[in-house]
């Protein structure tokens, strides 16, 4: 039995030995090479003084040095803090502050800006991929020296494994703490209700500090799947993997499949070794995931999930009906139920719109160092708000039909708009920001900031675009601002976000 994330790299290595593991970028691994290259990185960072219990942030793009270092991480016992690649450096400062970060593994061109991070608080070392800058030192070099890692600890599957941020509704993210019970069963029964194992080939653009991805790393490693990892997503190139490796499952969110059925390279695509598909991060339109199936020709599987639960929540069984516009039903020893948005003890009848909760060993411990937000996110018997409405239908299969709170999902990104104003308002020609949300045919759903300048004032939607930009990932900026002369307020003064829609005049 699998106690924490740490003993995963050398039970793959005892159970499927010199089977091919990972591809990136033409390098190929067995997993028994990902094994010694963790053990390696393992007894680097305990030379660093990186002890059990300790924070690791962990900010790189997509490569094999990231997936080696989270297992290197937990085989130390110390705690990964998986972080977004497209936040900035102010960003990264505040979540290595709030965790008390001792270590940033990063990647070169990443690792600069960081190095201002490590003197603004507690970080005594920064770990760089490829080329070191000064005040980091070389990912390389450290597992060069062949280091011996320190005997695996007697960790037990209650204790903190990841501390993983989501974006919070105030305008600061928050740390969902993960036991490493609930990381390695969410990967395992994900794998087995997906009926992942030797035999598959999984090609994937997802990235990986998103649960998601994490979800298919753990599984990768226990139940023996290949993963065919790329850096970013290139529906070209991703198309052409799926051939050259004959790929038997793609990952992905919406948007990347709109973009392959888009590419000139789907025509000619040889897409005959995929079996099924999934998607998740962001529900998908029942037409666009018929277009799918037509143009793969194997059927396309939505699951639904969030990083308060450590990845997947709910998903179509392969021997289950596969329901468009459902994101499935509750994940094997986990309990799905729709309750009243006012009451969460009470639960909905079937058919009918409520809050969507989740129990079981998936849920997370809470926010880390935030009691109030933890006490408003879980009830007191273990049951967790997610914030999404929807129905539950005769067979236990979730529809979600709205969302509680104003958040928008970006091409599979959470965004709250409280973020954007907070920063928005720091313009010295604004007077009031509020912003709401707007679909979009590619993003699924982009941010919509509408201004109200201050007298005398003038400013340009690109101005306040470029404002954003300068303290916030790319991904959270407004799409699109529209100046206003007011927005719509209730009688204590409070926006009206939903109504925002009403001023649009494009």
């Amino acid at each position: 039995m699998l106690d924490h994330i740490g003993q995963i790299p050398a039970f793959a290595a005892r159970t499927f030995q010199d089977r091919e593991a990972l591809v990136f970028e033409g390098q190929s691994f067995t997993f028994n090479d990902l094994n010694s290259l963790i053990e390696k990185t393992a007894g680097a960072l305990h030379s660093l003084g990186i002890g059990e219990g300790e924070v690791v942030t962990l900010y790189a793009s997509n490569s094999w040095e990231w997936i080696v270092s989270y297992f290197a991480i937990a085989r130390i016992g110390a705690v990964i803090n998986p972080v977004n690649t497209m936040l900035t450096p102010t960003e990264i400062e505040f979540v290595v502050k709030d965790c008390d970060a001792r270590a940033i593994i990063t990647s070169a061109d990443k690792a600069a800006s960081i190095v201002e991070v490590k003197n603004n608080s507690n970080v005594t070392s920064i770990i760089s991929f490829g080329t070191a800058p000064e005040g980091a030192v070389s990912f390389d070099g450290l597992i060069s020296q062949n280091l011996t890692a320190p005997p695996m600890g007697n960790i037990e599957p209650e204790t903190l494994s990841t501390i993983g941020y989501t974006s919070g509704t105030t305008g600061h993210p928050k740390g969902a703490m993960q036991s490493h019970k609930a990381v390695i069963f969410n990967g395992a029964m994900t794998s087995q209700i997906h009926m992942r194992g030797q035999d598959d080939v999984v090609v994937s653009a997802l990235p990986c500090p998103h649960v998601y991805a994490n979800v298919l790393m753990t599984g990768m490693m226990m139940f023996g799947t290949k993963l065919v990892l790329h850096k970013t997503f290139d529906p070209g190139l991703i198309l052409q993997d799926i051939a050259n490796h004959k790929a038997t499952i793609f990952d992905g969110v919406p948007t990347m499949y709109m973009f392959m059925l888009n590419s000139p390279a789907f025509a000619e695509a040889d897409l005959s070794s995929l079996k099924r598909c999934y998607v998740g991060g962001q529900t998908m339109p029942v037409a666009t995931m018929e277009a799918v199936e037509k143009g793969f020709k194997i059927p396309l599987y939505e699951l639904w999930g969030m990083t308060e639960i450590a990845g997947l929540g709910s998903t179509h069984p392969l021997y289950g009906k596969n329901k468009h516009g459902s994101i499935g039903c509750a994940i094997p020893y986990c309990e799905l139920r729709i309750a009243d948005v006012d009451n969460a003890s009470k639960t909905m009848p079937r058919g009918e719109v409520g809050e969507l909760m989740v129990y079981g060993p998936i849920v997370m411990m809470g926010y880390f160092g935030d009691e109030e937000k933890t006490r408003e996110t879980l009830e007191p018997d273990g049951w967790l708000h997610t914030g999404d409405l929807g129905t539950m239908d005769e067979d236990g299969c979730v529809f979600i039909v709205d969302r509680k709170k104003d958040m928008i999902l970006t091409g599979g990104y959470n965004v709250y708009p409280a973020e954007i104003e907070r920063v928005l308002a720091a313009h010295p020609d604004v007077a009031l920001a509020a912003v709401g949300k707007q679909s979009d045919e590619m993003k699924g759903e982009i941010a919509k900031a509408y201004v109200v300048l201050k007298e005398g004032a003038t400013g340009s939607g690109q101005d306040m675009i470029d404002f954003c930009r300068k303290s916030l990932a790319a991904y959270k900026c407004p799409r699109q601002v529209q100046f206003v002369d007011d927005v719509p307020k209730t009688s204590t003064g409070k926006i009206m976000r939903r109504e925002l829609h009403t001023l649009d005049t494009e």
